[in-house]
C-alpha cells in the first residue's frame, strides 16, 4: 500500500515538475508554477502554511506567488468554516487559464502599444506634412504607414481576445469531451 502511495506521489511530483516548467514559456517563475501544480493536484483547499511545507519556499514567496496567481485567475481564495486562515484552490480547466492568461496578455499589449501610437501617431504626421526635407518626409510616412499596420494588428488581436472570452473559439476550434 505505502508503495503505491509512494508511486502516486512520484507521479504527482512529476506533473508538478512538467507544469511548473511549461508555465515558464508564459513567463511564470518555475516556484511559482510549482505553487500552482502543488494546489492543481490538492483535493481540499491549502493555507498558506500547507503550500509553503509542500513547495519548500520562504512564506513571503509563497504569498507573491499566490498574489499572481489570483491576479491571473488561476489560483482564488476561498473561505472555510470555522478557520481564520486564508485558503486557496487551482482552477483546474487549462483551457480556462490559458483563455485568461493571453487575454490578459493581449489587453496589457494593446494598452501599451496604443499609448506609443497616440503619441508618436500625431508627431510623425505633423513632420509628414510640414518638413521641409523629401527624405525625412517619405520616412514620416513610411512610419505612418506602418502606425496602421500595427493599428491592424491591434483590432486583429482585440478580436481574437473577445473570441477568447466568449468562448466563441470553440466554436471554431471544439474542445475533445
Amino acid at each position: 500500500m505505502a508503495n503505491d502511495q509512494e508511486k502516486l506521489q512520484e507521479s504527482q511530483d512529476l506533473m508538478v515538475s512538467a507544469i511548473a516548467q511549461s508555465m515558464v514559456v508564459y513567463g511564470v517563475t518555475p516556484s511559482v508554477g510549482r505553487i500552482y501544480g502543488v494546489l492543481y493536484f490538492s483535493d481540499e483547499p491549502l493555507t498558506l502554511d500547507q503550500i509553503t511545507e509542500q513547495v519548500a519556499m520562504s512564506k513571503a514567496s509563497v504569498s507573491n506567488g499566490i498574489r499572481e496567481l489570483i491576479d491571473t485567475e488561476m489560483v482564488t481564495k476561498v473561505w472555510k468554516k470555522g478557520e481564520r486562515k486564508d485558503h486557496f484552490i487551482a482552477e483546474k480547466d487549462f483551457m480556462k487559464n490559458f483563455l485568461n492568461y493571453f487575454v490578459k496578455m493581449i489587453r496589457l499589449e494593446r494598452s501599451i502599444i496604443t499609448k506609443a501610437v497616440e503619441q508618436a501617431e500625431l508627431a510623425i504626421k505633423e513632420v509628414a506634412t510640414e518638413s521641409k526635407e523629401e527624405s525625412i518626409k517619405q520616412d514620416a510616412n513610411r512610419d505612418l504607414e506602418l502606425i496602421a499596420d500595427t493599428k491592424d494588428y491591434l483590432d486583429w488581436m482585440m478580436r481574437l481576445a473577445n473570441h477568447f472570452e466568449s468562448r466563441e473559439i470553440f466554436e471554431r476550434i471544439p474542445k475533445k469531451k
